[in-house]
């Protein structure tokens, strides 16, 4: 398996859409997610296989010293092979590049062994309110 990693790559938003789908379990939406991330992301990380988009990650950013990972996604036949803690390792140099201070992410507690011990965040305390 040969997957390449691209920052800021271009991508087809039925592509990340059927991804969001698999990874959230919900029917394919239609969302726009070029807009979205061209509007409000430091970047995004998008993994390839042979041209197929077989991971994406977001990194959206406060303009300044805050980052944060969101949609971290993997296609399921390609997962359990690092794809996703390189997506999360190239989102966190590139946010470093751009002179971000922070990484932040949130996640459900199946994903607490991904993301503290193969991508190397740490606990802190954190507030949440449901909107």
């Amino acid at each position: 398996m040969t997957i390449s990693y691209e920052w800021r790559g271009r991508f087809d938003n039925t592509a990340v859409n059927a991804l969001h789908a698999e990874g959230f379990g919900h029917a394919p939406l239609e969302d726009d997610w070029w807009a979205q991330v061209n509007r409000h992301s430091l970047g995004w990380v998008c993994a390839r296989e042979g041209g197929e988009l077989v991971g994406f990650v977001n990194v959206a950013w406060d303009g300044a010293g805050h980052a944060f990972i969101l949609d971290t996604l993997v296609a399921g036949g390609h997962r359990r092979h690092g794809i996703g803690t390189e997506l999360v390792a190239a989102a966190a140099r590139q946010a470093r590049a751009a002179r971000c201070e922070w990484l932040h992410v949130d996640f459900d507690d199946d994903l607490r062994d991904f993301y503290f011990a193969a991508c190397g965040f740490r606990p802190t305390r954190a507030g949440l309110i449901a909107l």
